[in-house]
């Protein structure tokens, strides 16, 4: 399987360290003062479907410039169909959020 960073071109996955998917959202869990509901972020953490298709995952350039990637990969074919700068997604979505 061959990943195209965005930085550096097409690469080897062996340079690239996989994180896991890229679509739950870290859960709010409270303030010091009120108790936090620990089973939204024990599901955040641990409970991942594993459903085949495309998927959104996180992976890092390890063996190249350290750049943390999204990756739209069909987890059975392995096809890829979208490589995208983490950093550069998620400004894209935050812009705006501060005053």
């Amino acid at each position: 399987m061959r990943i195209r960073c965005p930085f550096c071109g097409e690469r080897s996955h062996a340079e690239f360290s996989y994180l896991g998917d890229a679509a739950p959202t870290r859960p709010n869990i409270g303030t010091r003062a009120t108790v936090p509901d620990t089973t939204l972020f024990v599901d955040y953490v641990y409970m991942r479907d594993n459903r085949p298709g495309v998927m959104r995952e996180y992976w890092q350039h390890v063996g190249g410039c350290r750049s943390w990637l999204i990756v739209e990969r069909n987890v059975t074919t392995h096809a890829i169909s979208n490589v995208a700068s983490a950093r550069e997604q998620v400004l894209a979505a935050t812009e705006g959020e501060h005053p």
